[in-house]
This record gives structure tokens, C-alpha cells and sequence, in this order.
């Protein structure tokens, strides 16, 4: 058999007292800044606001009081207005809508303008489809009908009026 013949380990070779010096200085030097940097405190609280990206108020910072710069002088302080209250829109009953609507007295102005042979501009002549149509749909909804066909037919005059015929 062949055998394998092996170089003999190498002798590790001792160091010297100023190499083992030099040694310890360096742990002892590793060791000594292990410890958070200066000011580190801060550093982390700055991280941490900008990860929530909202940043608490300093109560060290400036105050928004006003101070008199002359003596004896009093600081004018600015009041705030309440918010105007938005009023919700009165819900009328159709019966109250309807006579609000018959005692319009734009309408009856237009109308007699009509009745007089006078043209209407285009936002009159809506103003008046629209109210008229709102009054027939509430007689219809309170189930109110003409009882005169007189009236009736002053209604359809009134009507090819407004139609421009």
C-alpha cells in the first residue's frame, strides 16, 4: 500500500509581549465605542416622525398669543366667527305650496303681460311653464278640478300664449 506521507502541522508560532499589548488595545477599543452615538435620542425621534408622518407639536416652540410691543398697549386678539348654521328648507304641505304658488305675484304679473299681447323673454317664459306645470301637478295631487269651462279654456288661451302660437 501506498501510504501517504503528511508534512508535519505547522508549529503555530507564540507571540510576543507587544503584539499581545497591541492586541488588547484594539479589544479595549472595539469595547469602548459599543454604546448609541451622541445625540442618538433625537436621531430615533425623528425616524419615528417621519414614519407617521405627522409630527407632534413642540410645546417649547413659539406661543400664538400676541404680545403688546409698547407698554400699556393691549393686543388685539381676532375672534373666530361661528360657522352660519345652514337652515334645512321648510317642507311645505301641497295645499301651502299651492297658494303660495296662486298668490305669486311675478306670476300674475307675466300673465297679465301675456294676456296683453306682450312677448315674454326666454327665462320669464320658463319661469312661467314651470310654475304653471308645479301648480297643475299639486291640483292633480290634491285632487282639485276646474268646475268652470270657462276656466278651462282661459287655461288653454293661456297656454298657446306662452307656446308662442
Amino acid at each position: 500500500m501506498n501510504m501517504i506521507k503528511r508534512k508535519p502541522a505547522a508549529k503555530t508560532r507564540k507571540k510576543t509581549r507587544e503584539e499581545l499589548n497591541a492586541e488588547g488595545r484594539e479589544r479595549k477599543r472595539q469595547k469602548k465605542h459599543r454604546g448609541n452615538p451622541a445625540g442618538n435620542r433625537q436621531q430615533e425621534m425623528e425616524n419615528k416622525n417621519q414614519t407617521k408622518n405627522t409630527v407632534p407639536k413642540d410645546p417649547r416652540i413659539g406661543s400664538k398669543k400676541p404680545i403688546p410691543l409698547i407698554v400699556g398697549d393691549t393686543p388685539k386678539v381676532a375672534k373666530k366667527k361661528p360657522a352660519p348654521v345652514k337652515a334645512e328648507p321648510v317642507r311645505l304641505t301641497p295645499e301651502q305650496e299651492l297658494d303660495l304658488l296662486e298668490n305669486d305675484t311675478r306670476l300674475d304679473e307675466l300673465l297679465s303681460r301675456l294676456e296683453n299681447g306682450e312677448k315674454l323673454n326666454a327665462e320669464e317664459q320658463a319661469y312661467t311653464e314651470k310654475t304653471l306645470d308645479r301648480i297643475d301637478e299639486l291640483m292633480v295631487e290634491l285632487g282639485i278640478e276646474f268646475e268652470d269651462d270657462d276656466d278651462e279654456e282661459k287655461t288653454e288661451d293661456i297656454m298657446q300664449l306662452l307656446k308662442g302660437k
